[in-house]
Order: C-alpha cells, then structure tokens, then sequence
C-alpha cells in the first residue's frame, strides 16, 4: 500500500474543456493536493477510456479519478481493475454500468433538453461530432454562470463524437463496483436529469451523494467550492494516516 497522498486527475466531459476545472484545482492546491487536468479527445469510449488510463499511469501512486458528464463514463472503465486508482467522484456525471450507454442512460429518465440544443458537424474519418448552439449553451450547459464566462466556455467548447456518447461500457467489473465513490449534481441539470445521477448514485453505494439546488451541469465553474470540498473529502478518505497528518 503506498503512503503517499493520492493525487487527483480531473476527467472533463463533453462540451467541456480541461481548464473548466481551474476553479476546483486552485482549491485543492491551497489545502496543499495535488492534481492534473487530463485533456479528454471525445473520440471513442474505447480510446478516450485508453488515454485517461496512460494519464493515471503517469502519476506517480495512488489516484482519485474525478470526472464530469460523459467523463463519468470515461472514469469508470479507465478505473476498471485498475489497482492504481483509490476513489471515483462523480461531479454531474454518468455511473454507467456494463452495457450502458451516454445516450442510454440521458433518456432513461425525463428532463434533458440536450437534443434539441445539439448540432451535428461531419468528421473526415467518418460520422459526425456535437456541439452546443451557442445562441442556447448557457442556458442549456451553464445557467448559473456569468453571460460573460457563459460565452467564453461556448466558444472553448470541445465536441464530442456521436460513437462517444453511444459507445457501451465494456467493463466486466466497472470502477466503482470496487472503490469508494463521491456524487455530486446539480438540481437544474438539463444535460443528465438529476434523477439519473441521483439514481447512479444510489447504485454505487456512494460515500457521499449531494444534490445543489439550482445548480446547472456547470458545476466544476459555477460550483467550485462544492466541488471542491467533495474531491477532498475523498483525498481525506482514502489517504494513509501518514500522508494525511
């Protein structure tokens, strides 16, 4: 067992960038925990699962996997049997099981809006990828925030293929089925309805599961504090007593 405090690598979902962690990681900087925002391609769950795992594995000992929307999907099978990495956190996030799908599991509850927000752009190699109308992202993606930072995220926004979000997950033994796992959501989440993340929680057997109220699906932006405070709970949590004196 190491006993070095684990480090935090953030997995950003679709229409997300790295740096829309910036607000969670200067946090957890100030309480002295380390972490890297990993850049996730949203090509494939297959290839995008693959480059978080090469990430997970540049890091020297333990690992809380952090992901956001489609990255939940993405953390659960980059941590399948993966010895490396101590606790999963949820922040708006798919808990997929084996065989369930992005797409699948947005629908199997009512309250998401995100196809009729969403527009398709070709791929040279083949299918299409998605973004966000930006004349719709903040209401859609980041009500809580700012006009001004609204715009800013839109214009970064990073697009996600459609085999992303209808790729299954393959994992026999999907992460948090052996971990310890931390949820948090938003209560206005129009991307997944708060009652999918909540319901994933519940599957998971979470450490802790929390609903803000009047919060988007933004929340590592609009809710950095809460974001924040969960992922040290789980650093807290699975760190060696002497790492964590």
């Amino acid at each position: 067992m190491s006993e070095q405090q684990p480090t935090v690598v953030f997995v950003h979902g679709a229409f997300a960038e790295s740096a829309s962690w910036n607000g969670v990681i200067e946090r957890l900087y100030a309480e002295g925990i380390r972490s890297v925002a990993a850049a996730n391609p949203l090509r494939s769950l297959a290839i995008d699962a693959a480059y978080v795992r090469d990430v997970i594995a540049s890091v020297d000992g333990p690992v809380v996997l952090v992901g956001h929307s489609y990255g939940g999907m993405v953390i659960t099978e980059a941590s399948a049997d993966n010895d490396q990495v101590a606790a999963l956190v949820y922040v708006a996030a798919f808990t997929p099981d084996t065989g369930d799908s992005a797409f699948a599991l947005s629908a199997s509850e009512p309250g998401s809006t995100l196809g009729d927000a969403i527009v398709p752009h070709p791929v040279s190699t083949g299918g299409v990828e998605f973004t966000i109308r930006r004349d719709v992202f903040r209401a859609q993606f980041c009500a809580d925030v700012p006009v001004n930072v609204a715009g800013l995220m839109g214009a970064t926004q990073r697009p996600v293929t459609e085999q992303a979000l209808r790729d299954a997950v393959q994992a026999q033994n999907p992460g948090w089925k052996g971990r310890p796992s931390w949820h948090i959501w938003g209560a206005e989440d129009r991307n997944i309805p708060a009652a999918v993340t909540a319901k994933g929680a519940e599957r998971a057997g979470a450490k802790v599961a929390q609903e803000l109220p009047g919060a988007s699906h933004a929340l590592s932006v609009s809710q950095p504090e809460a974001v924040a405070a969960i992922v040290a709970d789980a650093v807290r949590a699975v760190a060696p007593a002497s790492a964590a004196a």
